[in-house]
This record gives C-alpha cells, structure tokens and sequence, in this order.
C-alpha cells in the first residue's frame, strides 16, 4: 500500500495539468489572419482598368485646376499628400485647395503629354507624364505675381484606399530643352465663362 500511494500521488498532478486550460493549445489566429492577408494579395489585378482610373483622375485633377473645381482637388488629392514644388518647397493639400479657390494660379490651358502608367500592385502605380501650361502665373503672397515656366515632367505616385484611388505624392521638374509638343494626351481649357480663369494644378508647379 506504501508503495502505491506514491505512484497514486504522481498520477493527480498529471491528470490535473490535462484539465488546466491554459495547457489547450492556441487557437491558430496568426494563421488564419496570415492566409487571409495573402487571400487578398492573390487577387487578380487589372492593370488596363487601373491604368484607365489614374488617367481619368490625372484628367480631372488638371480640369479641377483650370476651372477652379476644389472639389475635384480634394477627392483627387490624399489628405497627406506630399508636393514638391520646381523650387524644391513643399506644399500640402490645403495649399493647392486654397489656391484653386482663391485663383492665385491661372492660365489659358493645361495639356499633358506623354502619359505613362506603372501598375506596382492592386493598390499601388505611379504616373508620369509632361505638363505643357499655356500662359501660367502664379500670385503670391506679396501681391507678386510671376510667370511658370511652360514645360516640365511630373511624377504622381497614386495609392488605392478603402477602394479609392489617390494621390499621395507628386513632384515636378523642369525641361530645359523641351521636345516638340505631340498631340495632347490630356488637354484642360477654360470654360467659357468669363469667372472661369483657367490655372495648373499646384502640385505640378513649375
């Protein structure tokens, strides 16, 4: 009897530990949220659809200018959206919508050229392209207004949120020497009205 009650005493902390929940193994949950992030990134991409959106994005977003839609400016424009300027500053969202509206930025026509569209991924391109302004001025400020350079190259970086495509980046830099204007990709000219003064977009500011 001696001899069993230690064997008896071993075996109740082992049949203990087989009840302890904590020693039920884990639910696979980083699995499971794992194959479901990689569900998601299998989904087939349609390049050609993706490249017709960010076209017609890039053409709203120089008619929105032209005509001064700030509308347009803001479903177009991400809210963090980082814009460098042909002099190197930097510009916010709120900038290039408080120009729209206020008409600091004219001119008679916007026309792109040269439009390309990289697809990275389903939520991911980047846009390049020439922007060729017609009688561009900027107002500053100080009440000086100065002439944009006519010719330069853009570089848009679009990202697809919640389902929406926006812009989250874009830069600009001048040509020296441009090549002759072919037909336009995108043209953007006023409308008739003579309150609709027709301006580049300010995150492509020469």
């Amino acid at each position: 009897m001696k001899r069993i009650l230690p064997i008896a005493a071993l075996m109740v902390p082992c049949v203990f530990v087989l009840f302890i929940p904590g020693c039920k193994p884990a639910p696979e949950t980083n699995r499971t949220t794992a194959e479901n992030a990689n569900s998601q990134k299998e989904q087939p991409v349609d390049p050609a659809a993706i490249e017709r959106e960010l076209l017609q994005l890039e053409h709203d977003w120089a008619t929105a200018a032209v005509t001064h839609n700030a509308e347009a400016v803001r479903r177009v424009e991400a809210d963090d959206i980082i814009v460098t300027y042909i002099d190197g500053s930097t510009g916010t969202k709120a900038d290039d919508i408080r120009d729209i509206e206020s008409g600091a930025l004219t001119a008679e026509a916007w026309e792109l050229a040269d439009v390309k569209v990289k697809v990275l991924d389903a939520d991911a391109a980047v846009v390049t392209g020439r922007g060729i302004i017609k009688n561009g001025k900027y107002k500053g400020a100080d009440g000086h207004t100065q002439l944009l350079k006519p010719h330069y190259r853009f570089t848009d970086v679009f990202a697809r949120r919640n389902g929406q495509w926006q812009a989250v980046a874009s830069q600009t830099t001048t040509i020296q020497n441009p090549p002759p204007s072919p037909s336009p990709t995108v043209e953007a000219s006023p409308s008739p009205s003579p309150s609709a003064a027709g301006s580049p977009s300010p995150a492509r500011q020469p």
